[in-house]
């Protein structure tokens, strides 16, 4: 297994919907490996295949307490509820806000040897899931703030990258 770099906004392919895995078999299992070794050496709940650089339909998460779950062409049937909570994001690091999310989903996907997946999610499961899933959309999470609050977002990350404090680095 090995850790891989973590793409930072607004590198590509980030801001791209990614592309349905095609191709199920050994190289799609060393990546979700290498993914989950990488999203806990983060200290991140969950990973999507375009924030370490490749444009594939493809999420890892772990809840803590639970196991990792890999989900392949993920789709998100059904939406309810609604609740705040605060986020951040491997590819936004030192960026948090407060995000609205459903409190309830209804997933297909399929698992990494292309079995077929559909489950209920609640609560942070379902908030984990909808992040990631909006990567594999082209969309970071300050999309889903109101456009002020937005906006402010991301001028604190371009400032952020151009004055990096010595304690909290930014990568390129």
């Amino acid at each position: 297994m090995a850790i891989m770099n973590i793409t930072v906004y607004p590198d590509a392919p980030l801001l791209e919907p990614a592309a349905r895995v095609e191709h199920f078999g050994p190289e799609l299992v060393k990546l979700v490996e290498d993914m989950v070794e990488t999203m806990f050496s983060s200290d991140g709940v969950g990973l999507a295949a375009p924030q370490v650089g490749i444009s594939r339909q493809l999420l890892v998460l772990c809840e803590p307490e639970g196991e990792p779950v890999c989900l392949v062409n993920p789709e998100i049937l059904e939406m309810d509820g609604k609740a705040y909570m605060e986020e951040g994001c491997l590819s936004l690091p030192g960026l948090y806000a407060n995000v609205p999310r459903a409190t309830r989903i209804r997933v297909r996907a399929q698992d990494v040897e292309g079995n077929p997946l559909d489950f209920e999610a609640q609560d942070f499961l379902a908030r984990i899931i909808q992040h990631e899933y909006d990567h594999l959309q082209g969309k970071l999470f300050p999309e889903r703030l109101d456009l002020m609050t937005r906006d402010a977002l991301f001028a604190e990350w371009e400032e952020m990258r151009e004055n990096p404090r010595p304690d909290a680095a930014v990568s390129n």
